[in-house]
């Protein structure tokens, strides 16, 4: 489906719960209540779409991009928040009691025990857990901890709005708009359960095993899997997979990572890992013939079907790992537009693929330029951060608008670049990019 048309969906979906609140024709209340009833409706159709939103569904994010499907993800989460706790601080109507020209109660808020209880944990949990997901960087649980409490956590408060939707909601009590909302919830409980059993389930069919494990930098490790029994991943040099180095399909310990390989070089895949902490810190440690599973392609860093006149590559540390499966994939199509790759480090002891950086220069005359922030006393490359100023001085150059540019690396890095390449004149659309984390 393509992009526009998913996007086109999501606001069908989330205007259903309001259209059919106003087609029920209930008698009318004071503005601000009809305000507040929206306002609970909308979030909770929010809330019940960012399930599938959560990154794993390459139907969506294959479409409009993995970095757009989580920015999405993650504003419409703080949305639906807003909207919920302003929910039921907009009723002016009397609660419990019902009016005595009001013997339906269909102009009363009326709350039975089931639904206010429901409601009020939700309107708890739910602030706890958005801000909770907001800070998980400061949170000392791992990754897998975070992950599973995560899925669960949001299930749970799907659940309490929807007892309390039916329970003492005004609308949602309709037939037609309480199926909506069960249907909806349905979707999202199976959308975990494909992604914690069923995708465990057709990793098994298809396992892989480690070929090799080398220290490629400082911190910095190359892994190299081996399809085992199957004919390997069909992916476009870019993208990434969720790597599974436990043995066990069944895991939550798993991490994506970039495919450094290019699709041209054959079924192996090779990945560029850094030390950063989780399965990462363990990476040196896995023996060659181990069992692992792979969850892909994910990504759209891709460049295939790209005309531009000349490309550039800018990563930061470990976001070299695509680069060098979009360089090796154009080295090997005889692709000779002209291209650079700007690769920053904090030490030139991290720099990663001086092999394949040595190759590009001598076989595919790319330029690259290397840049450290704490160089060497024999340093003889850039020096500092890739910045505005380095990336005005190297792509200043009228030509350079009219170039592709591919940005991987600290979030930090990637928002400065693309707003030096703007100021240049440079497209957005001429601007990939695509983040692991996020704020």
């Amino acid at each position: 489906m393509p992009g526009i048309a998913l996007i086109l969906l999501y606001l069908a979906v989330a205007a259903a719960p309001l259209a059919l609140a106003a087609a029920s024709l209930r008698p009318p209340r004071p503005v601000m209540d009809e305000i507040a009833s929206a306002a609970g409706l909308l979030a909770y159709a929010i809330l019940l779409m960012e399930f599938v939103l959560s990154g794993r569904f390459r139907s969506i994010s294959g479409r409009v991009g993995l970095d757009i499907t989580m920015r999405f993800h993650q504003l419409l989460a703080r949305t639906a928040l807003a909207l919920a706790l302003i929910h039921p601080f907009l009723y002016t109507l009397p609660f419990a009691r019902p009016l005595p020209y009001d013997p339906s109660r269909q102009l009363t808020l009326t709350f039975e025990a089931e639904g206010l209880v429901a409601g009020v944990f939700a309107f708890i949990l739910l602030p706890a857990f958005v801000l909770l997901s907001i800070g998980r960087d400061r949170i000392s649980w791992t990754y897998e901890t975070w992950r599973l409490l995560h899925g669960l956590g949001a299930l749970a408060i799907a659940v309490l709005v929807q007892v309390h939707a039916l329970h003492a909601g005004r609308y949602s009590q309709d037939p037609l708009l309480a199926g909506l909302w069960s249907g909806l919830l349905a979707i999202s409980v199976l959308s975990l359960a494909y992604v914690y059993a069923v995708k465990p389930l057709l990793k098994m069919r298809r396992p892989w095993r480690v070929e090799r494990v080398a220290s490629l930098a400082d911190r910095t490790w190359e892994l190299i899997l081996a399809p085992d029994g199957h004919d390997g991943l069909r992916h476009k040099a870019g993208q990434f997979a969720w790597i599974g180095l436990s043995g066990q399909a069944f895991s939550l310990k798993e991490n994506p990572f970039s495919i450094a390989s290019a699709p041209g070089d054959g079924p192996l895949l090779r990945f560029v890992i850094k030390e950063l902490g989780d399965l990462t810190a363990t990476v040196g440690e896995v023996s060659p013939g181990a069992r692992a599973h792979v969850d892909g392609p994910h990504g759209h860093l891709t460049i295939a079907g790209r005309r531009e006149p000349g490309i550039a590559f800018i990563a930061g540390g470990v976001g070299i790992a695509p680069m060098l499966g979009l360089l090796r994939q154009l080295e090997l199509d005889g692709d000779m537009r002209p291209t650079m790759l700007v690769y920053g480090n904090r030490t030139a002891a991290q720099i990663a693929g001086t092999e394949d950086l040595a190759r590009m220069r001598r076989t595919h005359h790319t330029e690259v330029v290397q840049v450290v922030s704490e160089p060497p006393a024999d340093w003889s490359g850039e020096t500092g951060m890739i910045d505005a100023a380095l990336v005005g001085r190297l792509f200043a150059e009228p030509c350079h608008r009219d170039w592709l540019y591919v940005l991987c690396g600290p979030p930090a890095m990637m928002e400065t670049v693309e707003e030096a390449l703007l100021d240049l004149g440079v497209s957005p659309g001429q601007i990939l990019s695509e983040r692991f984390r996020y704020d």
